[in-house]
């Protein structure tokens, strides 16, 4: 796959502080990266220098194969950006501010972005001094997925949407990733990104603290069982893989590794097994597991 997106040891001081220290990644084309960390961690500082709106103290962030910060106008042509925090021209009408921005990007399909209107369930006539956030938020979503572009990024994209209106954002991401773009998704919203994300990036005080697909992070991470047996499992009280063990009566709950579940079963055996349930670390599990 084309390489769409490279950041090499990045790094961003604001006077004696660091929000970034040597953030590393990459995104491909037809890729979803979710870059995820709780507010202040250095997700939009890292965005904003992708977008060539900062500058980096040191390190490296491509697009395109060219420099963020030095060829930002050349790069702004082939990215679409939606912000979780909208702000818009009062005394103009959302459909107004959707064409100014497709005008202005240069690339922008009116068929689709007159379905996504319809989709969005948005009143393109009403001036947005009148709008919710949601609807604010739907003016730039529809501006940017209307534009034809080869990299989008969304920095909290669905920030005062409700559900059904997310599920549409969705929709419409997983038809951007088909269609072989790149995105970078960056939010708190751990289900969206779980949903979407081909990989995630998570990034803790400035510090990517763990990147890779969704499988290969659940390997870091316990599974939850739970089983039932005709004899008192007492045996898994010897095993060292497994852990935070209820034993009551024929059943059992505990946390083990997923690499470990033949072991598990072995021991098991002998106690003629009836039930076992099993449940994967969701990415939630993943991101507490980095900040408690």
């Amino acid at each position: 796959m084309a390489k769409i997106v490279e950041v090499e040891n990045l790094q961003k001081n604001f006077g004696k502080f660091s929000a970034l220290k040597n953030v590393t990644f990459d995104v491909n084309a037809g890729e979803v990266l979710g870059y995820i960390g709780p507010n202040g961690s250095g997700k939009s500082t890292t965005l904003r220098i992708l977008l060539g709106i900062i500058k980096a103290s040191s390190g490296k962030a491509k697009i395109f194969g060219q420099d963020a910060w030095r060829d930002a106008t050349e790069i702004h042509k082939q990215t679409a950006y939606v912000p979780g925090d909208v702000y818009l021209w009062p005394n103009l009408s959302g459909g107004e501010i959707i064409d100014l921005f497709m005008k202005l990007h240069g690339k922008g399909d009116p068929v689709k972005r007159d379905r996504l209107i319809q989709k969005f369930d948005l009143d393109p006539k009403k001036k947005t001094r009148s709008y919710s956030k949601g609807n604010r938020q739907k003016v730039a979503l529809i501006a940017a997925l209307a534009s034809d572009a080869e990299l989008y990024i969304f920095d909290e994209p669905t920030s005062g949407l409700d559900p059904l209106m997310e599920a549409v954002f969705q929709e419409e991401v997983r038809k951007l990733k088909t269609a072989g773009k790149a995105i970078i998704l960056s939010s708190h919203i751990l289900s969206e990104v779980e949903k979407l994300a081909d990989r995630v990036a998570v990034i803790r005080k400035g510090e990517i603290v763990e990147t890779g697909t969704l499988d290969e992070l659940r390997h870091l991470t316990r599974y939850q069982y739970k089983v039932e047996t005709q004899e008192p499992p007492i045996g898994l009280k010897r095993l060292n893989s497994v852990h935070d063990l209820v034993i009551t009566d024929t059943a059992a709950t505990f946390q083990a590794d997923s690499d470990k579940v033949a072991e598990i079963m072995t021991m098991l055996m002998p106690y003629k097994l009836t039930k076992l349930e099993s449940n994967p670390p969701t990415l939630e599990d993943l991101f507490m597991r980095h900040y408690e």
